[in-house]
């Protein structure tokens, strides 16, 4: 069975581990409302998606 043979000291062990961060999550503007989307996705304010719409917001707020 593979052992390591000495300690991995603090620093060795942190500077391996200075890449495993958090990226902000990516955002796009809606072309028709100036919403914040996620890319790929139907605008929730308009119900919009690549100019035409999916979803009939009106209803769902009734």
């Amino acid at each position: 069975m593979a052992v390591p043979a000495r300690k991995v000291s603090n620093t060795r062990g942190r500077k391996r581990r200075t890449h495993y961060k958090i990226d902000a999550k990516t955002t796009t503007t809606c072309p028709k409302c100036g919403a914040t989307v996620k890319p790929h996705r139907v605008c929730p304010k308009c119900g919009t998606y690549k100019g035409k719409e999916v979803i009939n917001t009106e209803e769902a707020a009734e």
